[in-house]
């Protein structure tokens, strides 16, 4: 589903699109090929690879992009999370994970990569890979790419009751300014959709988001400590992104 929120959307560009997609598979396969040689990752560095769904339960394409996020989050490799919108709850059915803030981080996305449109199901990998949510091959080939990165940051989490110690050290000089967050999700839930596009359907949600703050900014450079109060049990990801909503340094999650 697309919504025309900056404008008209422009898809598939000028051309055979078949080919087009051939072409864009086959350069993606060769990037990550080339990363994985020239630059291996060892295998202590460890440097698990954010991917952001955005998704509605309202939203008929989104089903299978609901399940390969569901596929995507027993892998130790990715931390896989969901975040609903609620830009299609008027089509019929209130997503009950949506919210607002999740609907104005895409758009900030969409601004920060100068597009005119937000749409579902969308992801978007560390912070700067845009895929259709549903495109297995595309999603793959961003997940290989960045996962083959060189770790830039080390953090760790410590829990001890109601409180969160966070320490966060740049490998090797300064990794510019950058915005500490706080990410709470729930695993897993089935929801039984009663109305709108995918009424009738009964689908598992995995790893929905319920709550994304930042806790405090750095200038990205020695180690920074950081605590925060946490209560209840979901698991709890922290994630270090450049200011201005660009990429994902680093992140970690503690279950």
């Amino acid at each position: 589903m697309v919504l025309a929120e900056f404008g008209a959307y422009e898809y598939g560009g000028i051309g055979n699109r078949s080919n087009l997609g051939l072409m864009r598979s086959l350069f993606l396969i060769f990037v990550s090929l080339f990363l994985a040689v020239a630059h291996p990752v060892a295998a202590d560095d460890h440097r698990p690879v954010v991917v952001e769904l955005y998704t509605s339960q309202g939203c008929s394409s989104c089903p299978p992009a609901d399940a390969l996020l569901t596929k995507l989050s027993g892998r130790d490799d990715v931390i896989a999370l969901a975040l609903h919108v609620d830009y299609w709850d008027y089509l019929g059915w209130e997503d009950a994970f949506a919210s607002a803030d999740y609907s104005a981080r895409q758009r900030a996305y969409a601004k920060a990569a100068h597009k005119r449109t937000v749409y579902t199901p969308q992801v978007i990998v560390q912070g700067v890979g845009h895929a259709v949510g549903n495109r297995v091959d595309d999603v793959e080939h961003l997940i290989a790419y960045h996962k083959n990165r060189a770790k830039a940051v080390d953090i760790e989490l410590e829990r001890s009751g109601s409180k969160l110690f966070i320490t966060a050290t740049a490998e090797g000089g300064s990794v510019g300014r950058a915005v500490i967050q706080i990410v709470r999700y729930v695993p897993e839930k089935t929801v039984s959709i009663e109305a709108g596009e995918n009424a009738g359907r009964k689908i598992v949600y995995t790893n929905i988001v319920t709550e994304w703050r930042p806790l405090t900014q750095w200038n990205g450079r020695g180690t920074i400590t950081a605590n925060t109060v946490v209560t209840g049990a979901e698991p709890i990801v922290v994630l270090v992104q450049s200011l201005g909503l660009g990429p994902i340094i680093a992140a970690e999650v503690l279950r």
